[in-house]
């Protein structure tokens, strides 16, 4: 992504000139490359990490998308590099009209201000020196909110309430919580700047289960009073359909399938997504003793050397040799705006396409 030439201190466009429930954040063609060095001396480029391989989507004002993946799969590196914590390689990033990559100086940190990330680890995520008070007021001093020393305080007590945390916490320290007490106010840190947009990066991975609802319930509702967007990053299947609008499936840096949460759990299309899915256990002993089990033999191919053609064929259970091992297939929409990155999706679907019991692509070496 270069700025060379396109840079601008020109204001961001405000939330009243997109629609409301229009498109807020457009992703084209992304990419994240991460430079391999060797050598001591000279440092060399010998190859590069292809984190983010092309990836497009698009998030609208006001829903929830989902983004999923294996560890490794690139989903971590896209959130923050659609927020410009991390430079993309290329593609363009659109924020509610405004080219990112176009944005510096004072223009780029009001923009900042209406993006936010809630991070997988609130006890790393919070200095263990301040306290809750001081965590909170941080963000808002940095962008000019704690002008007012009253109101300054009626905000804070306002985001504890808004959290479900009692006005008592503004006095203690990070260690002095639990583990979702803790994700309650990174939250309200993010709430803080009154963001458009809130980045959740595993949002509830590192709290017990018996906490999680809560946390997801609990975001549900703040975007609810809050007119929020969020994109929710997470491994765990049962998580984004619990709170997603749409889903967005990534395998080696690239998107393989996206659709609305019901119709992606109704009848995925992606053969990744199948084994994903067959791999959540389902509560009714007699629908799991029957359901489909797709087993995915061999390791996760490494983003410095992905495979060529379909960055999945040396896993897939469907493998056709004359084109998913020499062509990279299109996410293409089949109807709905159901869209797959699979050459014989719908011969799949329709049955047409029977899956291997023993692939020797998907054999682990």
């Amino acid at each position: 992504m270069t700025t060379e030439s396109t840079t601008t201190d020109r204001a961001p466009a405000s939330s009243s000139d997109v629609d409301e429930g229009g498109e807020l954040l457009a992703l084209d063609d992304v990419t994240v490359h991460f430079p391999i060095k060797s050598g001591v001396v000279f440092d060399r480029t010998v190859g590069h990490v292809y984190a983010v391989d092309g990836v497009s989507l698009r998030v609208n004002r006001g829903e929830t998308y989902g983004l999923v993946g294996e560890s490794g799969c690139g989903k971590t590196t896209l959130g923050r590099a659609l927020l410009r914590l991390i430079e993309p390689s290329g593609g363009r990033i659109t924020f509610d009209g405004d080219d990112l990559s176009a944005l510096k100086g004072e223009s780029l940190r009001r923009t900042r201000k209406r993006m936010q990330m809630v991070f997988q680890d609130p006890l790393s995520s919070l200095d263990p020196r301040q306290s809750v008070e001081s965590l909170l007021i941080e963000g808002m001093r940095a962008h000019g909110l704690d002008t007012d020393r009253e109101s300054t305080r009626q905000r804070l007590v306002e985001l504890l309430d808004a959290v479900g945390l009692p006005r008592t916490a503004l006095r203690k320290y990070p260690h002095e919580f639990s583990g979702g007490q803790r994700q309650r106010i990174g939250i309200a840190r993010a709430l803080a700047l009154r963001p458009d947009l809130i980045v959740a990066d595993e949002p509830v991975s590192a709290l017990d289960v018996s906490v999680q609802a809560q946390v997801l319930n609990l975001l549900e509702e703040l975007q609810e009073e809050f007119g929020l967007t969020y994109v929710v990053i997470a491994h765990d299947l049962a998580v984004v359909r619990h709170i997603s609008d749409r889903i967005g499936v990534m395998y080696l840096g690239a998107l393989v399938e996206e659709a609305d949460a019901d119709a992606l759990y109704a009848e995925p299309r992606h053969p990744y997504t199948k084994a994903l899915l067959s791999a959540v256990p389902v509560p009714d002993p007699t629908v799991e003793d029957t359901r489909e089990q797709i087993l995915l033999t061999g390791d996760l191919p490494s983003p410095s050397d992905p495979p060529s053609g379909c960055r999945f064929h040396t896993r897939c259970p469907w493998r056709q040799e004359t084109l998913c091992d020499t062509d990279r297939p299109e996410l293409r929409d089949l109807g709905d705006g159901h869209r797959v990155a699979c050459h014989y999706a719908e011969d799949i679907l329709a049955g047409r396409l029977s899956p291997r019991s023993s692939d020797p692509a998907s054999a682990p070496s």
